[in-house]
């Protein structure tokens, strides 16, 4: 289902070129990196240590393979990856049957926020992959400690309109 995405796309954030195109294993040490780089995100556990290059691995060939799934990546001009985000078609019954497209882990390097492409990227989102995808609905988490994301999603036009609640399993 998710084949359906037109990529690779490119873009402009702020006057450069982008391109969004659909993440490969190769892009395992990159999408480590942005998870990484976030301050929330490390406080859970997300370092990049190598002890946990085998579980990421096996996470990426996960969704890879699954075809309500995929990860993208976002191409500086220099062909560097500068950020990534999860999507997920999830099919409904509720809203008359309404497929949601469901955003996850939206990363952009810190040396390149602020940069406009997580403004591009996420528009992708918005005006190309959500129509591409027959989703009338984009959704997405955020930490509530991410106050700036909180604006930068609400600048977008995404309306904070209901409660998140999660529940940790001891496995």
């Amino acid at each position: 289902m998710i084949d359906r995405l037109n990529l690779p796309f490119t873009a402009s954030a702020r006057g450069a070129q982008i391109v969004i195109r659909r993440a490969t294993r190769d892009d395992l040490d990159p999408i480590i990196r942005l998870l990484s780089d976030d301050p929330i995100s490390a406080g859970r556990g997300d370092v990049a240590s190598a002890e946990d290059a085998d579980a990421y691995a096996a996470a990426l060939d996960r969704i890879i393979d699954d075809p309500s799934n995929e990860i993208v990546v976002v191409q500086d001009q220099a062909g560097a990856v500068v950020g990534t985000l999860q999507l997920t078609v999830i099919p409904g019954m509720a809203r008359r049957g309404s497929t949601r497209l469901l955003v996850e882990a939206v990363r952009v390097s810190s040396a390149e926020r602020s940069s406009g492409i997580g403004g591009a990227l996420m528009r992708w989102v918005m005006d190309h992959a959500a129509i591409e995808l027959d989703a009338p609905l984009v959704q997405l988490t955020s930490d509530a400690a991410r106050a700036d994301a909180h604006r930068f999603y609400t600048r977008l036009g995404f309306v904070d309109s209901h409660v998140g609640f999660k529940y940790s399993v001891d496995l």
